[in-house]
């Protein structure tokens, strides 16, 4: 069974480092070979705070950023969310994305690939799953944290360490199972 995996770059800020950091997961899991893997840029959507008249359960979405967000969560069957923390929480893009919708993400895994300070993230992580779980998506105990980050970017290259990168393939080989089994479910 073919699944697709969506990495999802959550910071849309000008001078973030989060797409280094989804770049690397993503060959990651691309190499790994387990999911069709796709990598997303949040930011690409080009979501406002969220402007839509109708509730997201309803699907009556007249905006076409809405649609296109629509669209690519929908066609995912698991997700990895590459996170900082910003203020010891999640960014607010994250917050804004997962409100425009609703039934796309049901019945869904999700893990996280967190960076930042001496946290490496995980303080965000951990706010994140609570608002997965509202959306009936499963969000997974295996995670890559990345304390420090900035110490493991050379050149514009993410480079992980060992742990990093068993973290990893960890985080695939138990979404995959997730994703397989809450197929059924949608």
């Amino acid at each position: 069974m073919t699944l697709n995996l969506h990495t999802i770059i959550v910071s849309t800020r000008p001078s973030r480092k989060g797409p280094l950091v989804a770049r690397w997961f993503h060959d990651y899991a691309v190499a790994n070979g387990r999911f069709n893997a796709s990598l997303i840029d949040l930011a690409a959507f080009d979501l406002p705070v969220f402007d839509e008249p109708e509730h997201p359960r309803l699907r009556k979405y007249v905006n076409d950023h809405t649609r296109r967000w629509s669209a690519s969560v929908e066609s995912a069957d698991a997700f990895v969310f590459v996170t900082p923390e910003y203020n010891y929480g999640p960014p607010p893009s994250f917050f804004n994305a997962m409100s425009y919708l609703s039934g796309e993400w049901a019945y869904k895994p999700a893990a996280f690939v967190s960076y930042g300070g001496i946290s490496g993230g995980l303080r965000a992580a951990q706010i994140e799953k609570l608002t997965m779980t509202t959306l009936k998506m499963m969000p997974i105990p295996e995670a890559v944290a990345v304390p420090l980050f900035a110490q493991y970017i050379r050149n514009d290259v993410f480079e992980p360490t060992e742990l990093m990168i068993d973290g990893a393939k960890n985080v695939l080989s138990e979404l995959y199972r997730w994703a397989e089994a809450l197929k059924a479910l949608r």
